[in-house]
């Protein structure tokens, strides 16, 4: 057999194993899955994730998912336990150990120490026969039959297993909460969904200065205010600053395209009269539609009825708003 058929041998092979385990994980789904979501859900306190090893790794991604979502966790490593982390510990927190065997020789020194602080401890083992399933307030089974791996050795199809158990728990905490967009962006503010629902317009716009001409300028008054205020655009402004238009390179390209003789246009013949606007406090998202539907690259942005600067395409697509 040469290499590339053994690859793919072996990769199928274990992706079919640990395809059959997360089948089977179905069965955990049973009343000890029911009693573990709801006492996380209606616990007062926070949920402290710990394991040994792969399982570590694996109850790592636990708490990212758990804190993501709205359910306050932490992760403690079952080595550095005896060694001063249980001081993270506080009385309504509830313990969840992660473990294949639930024998490993740190944890049978850990647990006793988790117990005698009295929290809920909720085992979450392949072996539920073990000393981890024996001393647990709640078991939560994940069977496994063997590893992926080929000499059925390497954590493969136990930490998978692990993985998909978790965010079965953080999916149905996340239904019990009601956990709406709104909440998930609250908690990934940098992220594509949270600068949609959080970033404004207002955030964006300062970074520019606020270009500005009068009707009156003349061409040359209006290139000079475009390319040192480096929008690409200016507002067209009265006496009393109040809006009356806007230029933009386009507008100037388009000029220059029409006529030979620019002596006599100044900025009230140059502009196009009521642009669009945004407001400052509306949602980048929104001037990113605005621009889109109306095939334009620059908005001018008010606050109520004042100009108070350009936002520009470029300035939304920067920040990954999609």
């Amino acid at each position: 057999m040469n290499n590339s058929n053994r690859i793919l041998e072996v990769a199928s092979r274990t992706i079919g194993i640990e395809a059959e385990a997360v089948q089977s994980l179905q069965s955990a789904l049973n009343q000890d899955f029911i009693l573990a979501v709801e006492h996380l859900f209606q616990s007062p306190g926070r949920i402290v994730v710990t394991g040994i090893g792969k399982s570590a790794i694996i109850g790592q991604k636990w708490v990212a998912t758990f804190n993501s979502t709205g359910t306050p966790s932490l992760f403690m490593h079952g080595a550095d336990a005896i060694h001063g982390d249980l001081g993270m510990i506080q009385p309504e927190d509830t313990l969840i150990v992660l473990s294949k065997s639930g024998e490993t020789p740190e944890l049978l020194v850990l647990i006793p120490l988790i117990k005698d602080f009295g929290n809920v401890l909720i085992g979450v083992v392949a072996n539920p026969d073990s000393y981890l399933a024996r001393q647990s307030s709640i078991v939560i089974h994940t069977p496994v039959d063997r590893e992926a791996e080929p000499n059925n050795l390497a954590p493969t199809t136990s930490t998978t297993a692990q993985l998909v158990i978790g965010d079965a728990i953080a999916t149905s905490l996340l239904a019990l909460r009601n956990f709406t967009p709104e909440h998930f962006a609250r908690f990934h503010p940098g992220g594509t969904l949270g600068k949609q629902l959080y970033l404004r317009v207002k955030d964006l716009m300062i970074r520019h200065e606020k270009p500005a001409v009068s009707a009156d300028a003349t061409l040359q008054q209006v290139i000079v205010e475009m390319t040192s205020k480096r929008v690409g655009a200016t507002a067209v402004t009265d006496n009393i600053g109040r809006l009356q238009g806007i230029i933009t390179d386009g507008d100037l390209r388009r000029m220059l395209s029409r006529s030979q003789d620019l002596s006599g246009w100044d900025a009230g013949t140059m502009m196009t009269r009521a642009p669009k606007t945004i407001a400052a406090t509306a949602l980048a998202v929104d001037a990113l539609a605005l621009m889109r539907n109306n095939s334009i690259t620059q908005l001018i942005v008010i606050d109520v009825d004042d100009y108070v600067g350009i936002i520009h395409l470029h300035d939304i697509l920067q920040e990954g708003i999609l």
